[in-house]
Formats: C-alpha cells, structure tokens, sequence
C-alpha cells in the first residue's frame, strides 16, 4: 500500500491516511480482508507519530471500513458492510462547502456535475 503524506497541506495527516485508505478500498487497490500495516509499522514508513496513525485507524474502524482483530490487526471490511443510510444524510454536509466554492469560483452545475460523475466512474469497475 502506497501512501503520500502532504506535509504541508490543510488537510490533517490522520485526515489525508484515512482518506488514501478509503480510496484504495473504492479503487480495489484494498481488498476485503487485506490486512494494513500495524500502526508502529505504518507511522515508521510514512515518518508520522504512530497516535496519527491510530487516529485515522479509529476513524476508518468507526465508518466501517475496517475491522481490528487481536491476531490480524487492522483488516479491510466489505463493501457491503460498509453501506451506511447515515451517510446518506451527511453528504449534503459534507460536500456543501465544495459546490459553494465552485459556485463562487464561476463553474456552472453542468461542468460541477460532470467533474462529480467522472470521479464517482472511475470508482465502478462493475
């Protein structure tokens, strides 16, 4: 599993390793029952504190995209396991700050929308 850390980006650390994560499970570079590194493992190959690495292991495990198991460690759940209807009533939330701003910055709702579909095809591989 390949992760870039930006060291100086808005986004926090723990933020930008729970976001990867969740981008290699949709891509399929993650797949259901891989296990991740341990967090000592983790936080030493991408030179972060290792109470990074078990924030964003905590919040991966809290959404349902992993399991942490005594023996295997932190292993990648199903995607059927994952669905979730309170997302659902998040993602207005959450994506509402993004349309704001492309809105603001002159991008009409059709070029807003293709951007959003192009991304969301290239996470469907079925």
């Amino acid at each position: 599993m390949f992760i870039k850390i930006d060291f100086e980006s808005e986004i926090p650390i723990y933020a930008q390793i729970k976001n990867q994560i969740v981008n290699g499970i949709a891509s399929g570079n993650l797949t259901e029952g891989e296990s991740l590194p341990s967090v000592r493992q983790f936080a030493k190959d991408i030179g972060v504190n290792m109470h990074t690495v078990n924030k964003a292991y905590l919040l991966l495990k809290n959404d349902g995209f992993v399991t942490v198991h005594k023996r295997k460690g932190v292993v990648v759940n199903r995607f059927d396991q994952i669905h979730d209807a309170d997302f659902l009533k998040k993602i207005p939330n959450i994506i509402k700050p993004v349309i704001a701003e492309a809105y603001c910055r002159g991008i009409n709702e059709e070029e807003f929308i293709e951007k959003c579909k192009k991304i969301f095809l290239a996470f469907n591989k079925g």
